[in-house]
């Protein structure tokens, strides 16, 4: 049997960052949890903490968190069929999941909300690019990510979403300073842009399918999808935005696109660890329910 309290400790320590966070978060001292994770670490035979600032997992430390994630959901399920395991209520679990920022800026976060608001769940979400919220799931850091990949890690399940559609724009201001002339590579490789963070492929993409070829863009990096509109509103780059973000700006001319009839269609998926969770499973459901009403079909 695997030592539960030591694989809670574990857990504390890389979702809080460090040994003294974790002793707070489980109301013991730093050393209780130092001895607890040094003991499962003699148990498995390697090291599953790194000590570094902030700690993180391992590869075997992740998969051991990740096993401790689905045993919490299936015992609140048991508790919620056998209420005597829980005389004093239901306990709320962590539900880590990943998701690309402008899904949770559009259509996600309600969804997460909603379901929040009616299951026994603390909803811990990871932000990070579409190409690569993956791994978070590979890992085991998560046990549900909304991805551009259709290929789901080993031990998970992969759903088609949809596709969220991104528009060019910029302000007109911008547009008559910076491509009077047209758009080509030329105007692009001196116009600045705007890039969620060094992930974001997005711009290079467009720009490759408009000019045929590669172009450097000089780039403001702006990780926030609302600072991204406000951006391009002051008329401080251009960028890939997505369109039902910026639908009101659109129709009221303070933003405009580029290239007319040039959307960048981004494919995404909804993948999740195979684990025996009615939460999962509702979960799933309305993430399923709401990509139908709000992305276009793939």
């Amino acid at each position: 049997m695997l030592d539960y309290p030591a694989l809670a400790a574990l857990a504390a320590v890389v979702r809080e960052g460090s040994f003294d966070r974790a002793a707070l978060a489980l109301h013991v001292t730093p050393s209780a949890v130092s001895q607890r994770i040094r003991q499962l670490e003699e148990r498995m035979g390697c090291a599953l903490v790194v000590r570094d600032q902030p700690c993180r997992a391992t590869d075997t430390g992740r998969r051991l968190c990740q096993h401790l994630d689905r045993v919490r959901l299936l015992e609140q399920e048991l508790q919620g069929a056998l209420p005597a395991l829980a005389p004093q209520g239901i306990a709320r679990v962590a539900l880590p999941v990943a998701v690309n920022a402008d899904s949770l800026a559009t259509w996600f976060a309600p969804t997460l909300a909603a379901f929040a608001a009616e299951a026994h769940v603390l909803v811990d979400v990871a932000v990070d690019d579409q190409d690569h919220t993956a791994h978070w799931l590979r890992s085991g850091t998560v046990l549900a990510a909304v991805t551009g990949s259709a290929r789901p890690p080993t031990g998970c399940n992969s759903r088609p979403l949809g596709a969220m559609r991104y528009l060019a724009v910029a302000s007109p201001a911008f547009i008559a300073r910076h491509f009077a002339a047209g758009v080509g590579a030329g105007s692009l490789a001196r116009a600045p842009s705007l890039v969620f963070n060094n992930k974001d492929e997005l711009q290079a993409r467009w720009a490759r399918r408009i000019c045929h070829r590669h172009v450097e863009l000089p780039r403001h990096t702006l990780p926030s999808p609302q600072a991204f509109v406000t951006a391009a509103l002051a008329g401080m780059g251009w960028g890939l935005q997505p369109q039902a973000l910026i639908a009101a700006h659109l129709r009221s001319g303070s933003l405009k696109a580029l290239v007319p009839d040039t959307p960048l269609d981004v494919p995404l998926h909804w993948q999740h660890a195979r684990a025996a969770s009615a939460l999962l499973d509702g979960l799933s459901r309305q993430v399923l329910a709401a990509a139908a009403r709000a992305l276009l079909p793939l």
